[in-house]
């Protein structure tokens, strides 16, 4: 199983609304998160190792995120689940309730592996996945840029990206694994998969029929762009330089 956030596309300048409450998202161009696309791709890789038997996407959010879903979809993924809300989901949907709907999916449909982004681009929380091992009581691997199944063990060795370096861990399935950037590559959806897709299943559900309690357990009061850099000088000496450095920036 393999979790799908809509997000404001990379790409595009985000820009604060006028009542200052959150991101703009009228009229903007959203996209699948590019740490779940990389969560997909690895899915779909291991599916054609033989290595897994089925890829399920599973998004959370607006009706509208169906189209993410499709793009799993075309991608490689078997099927996909769509639990709507109209709940934003970059502020009022938060991470544990998410945990808790993907707890819910992953025993519905009795998987064994669960991939998620390492984070998503909106809220940068980083709390998904750590939260659903802990909901399922699995194991867990964050920041994974190599991941090795072993279905016939029921293990996987996964390398991770830490601070000092790379960490490499055996995990038991059933397991939940976090994708890092350097994890693989992912491809471009073609015209015929793309047209596949619309034929593959699609279930959805509602927050109702997940008896999940989703309120926020935080509250966003304000929300301002970062103020705007001063510009730069120049200095004529090394003088000058440790007097300003010294004097005005107050560093030496």
């Amino acid at each position: 199983m393999v979790g799908v956030k809509r997000v404001v596309d990379y790409a595009v300048k985000v820009r604060v609304n006028a009542a200052k409450t959150a991101v703009e998202q009228q009229g903007v161009k959203m996209s699948m998160n590019p740490f779940d696309e990389i969560a997909i791709e690895e899915a779909v890789r291991m599916k054609e190792k033989g290595k897994a038997s089925e890829v399920i996407a599973v998004s959370i959010g607006p009706k509208a995120s169906q189209d993410q879903l499709r793009t799993a979809l075309a991608i490689g993924a078997d099927k996909a689940v769509h639990i709507q809300t109209d709940a934003r989901t970059d502020q009022d949907l938060q991470p544990l309730a998410v945990s808790r709907l993907l707890k819910f999916v992953a025993s519905k449909y009795n998987v064994d592996l669960v991939l998620l982004g390492k984070q998503a681009i909106d809220d940068d929380a980083g709390q998904t996945g750590p939260l659903l091992s802990a909901e399922l009581g699995w194991s867990e691997a964050t920041c994974a840029s190599r991941i090795e199944l072993d279905p016939a063990s029921k293990s996987a060795t996964v390398t991770r990206e830490i601070d000092g370096g790379l960490q490499t861990v055996k995990l038991s399935l059933p397991a939940v694994i976090t994708a890092d950037l350097r994890l693989n590559q992912p491809r471009y959806a073609s015209l015929p998969n793309i047209m596949k897709a619309k034929k593959k299943p699609l279930d959805s559900l509602t927050i109702e029929e997940t008896k999940v309690d989703i309120t926020p357990r935080v509250k966003t009061i304000k929300v301002e762009e970062p103020g705007q850099r001063k510009a730069g000088i120049k200095v004529e000496s090394v003088q000058e330089l440790v007097d300003k450095l010294r004097n005005e920036a107050k560093v030496l």
